[in-house]
């Protein structure tokens, strides 16, 4: 990912809220021809002794999980919220639009999760992410059901060996920044969001 350092953010903790509130990641690795094959998966990420692991799984007819056993190197893609930027937003005419937009792009090394009560584990992380009152109702279901679920997905742990996070709000143009706020908080979901993000660097009027 190109990388220009007024953009560059090395916090971890910064990159793992983003990845936290963005969770459906695109998982890019290669078929057995060589091309880039993605998928789009929510991952639950964790931080082990300062590095992140991800879990995700995928359905068994997808190839993807074949891909991963054959190459475990890939890369996980989080993009959090974007937008265009009019040029109005600046004191003078002689700029030009852009898009704003927060990512971060992690290189990762899969290991298959296959073991049943080891895909149960990952499904219960991904549960309490996002609805932990299912977790009841998932144990309700019954063994029978369950394990028919379970026989379905391909789980997989996803070390990430390196990761870049990439933060892309105008910062080097502060005369903007007044008229930048105003003008996304008006505006859509992700413009809000953009919003927050600027106040948490620190982004403030001219």
């Amino acid at each position: 990912m190109y990388q220009p350092p007024q953009f560059r953010s090395e916090d971890p903790a910064l990159a793992a809220d983003l990845m936290r509130a963005h969770p459906l990641a695109s998982l890019v690795s290669v078929d057995d021809t060589g091309f880039p094959y993605a998928s789009h998966l929510p991952l639950h990420l964790e931080e082990r002794e300062g590095r992140f692991v991800l879990w995700g799984h995928c359905a068994k007819p997808n190839p993807h999980w074949r891909y991963l056993q054959a190459r475990p190197d890939a890369l996980a893609i989080f993009m959090g919220p974007h937008a265009y930027l009019s040029p109005s937003v600046y004191p003078d005419l002689q700029r030009v639009p852009t898009w704003n937009y927060l990512t971060v792009h992690c290189r990762v090394r899969a290991r298959l999760v296959e073991d049943a009560l080891a895909k149960d584990r990952l499904l219960k992380k991904l549960i309490g992410d996002h609805e932990p009152a299912y977790a009841e109702q998932w144990r309700s279901l019954g063994e029978d059901f369950a394990h028919k679920m379970l026989a379905g997905i391909v789980g997989f742990e996803l070390e990430v060996t390196e990761w870049a996070c990439k933060v892309k709000l105008n910062q080097h143009r502060r005369e903007a920044h007044a008229r930048m706020r105003e003008q996304y908080a008006a505006g859509s979901a992700d413009e809000k969001a953009l919003v927050t993000w600027m106040e948490r660097l620190g982004m403030g009027g001219n």
